[in-house]
């Protein structure tokens, strides 16, 4: 359960990561 949690902690922290960055830097998508 733990493992789950913290796993899909991990992905929703670099899904948010990575659509704030493509906001930032635009001309790379």
């Amino acid at each position: 359960m733990t493992f789950d949690y913290s796993l899909a902690a991990v992905v929703s922290v670099g899904l948010l990561i990575y659509l704030v960055y493509a906001l930032l830097r635009p001309e790379h998508f």
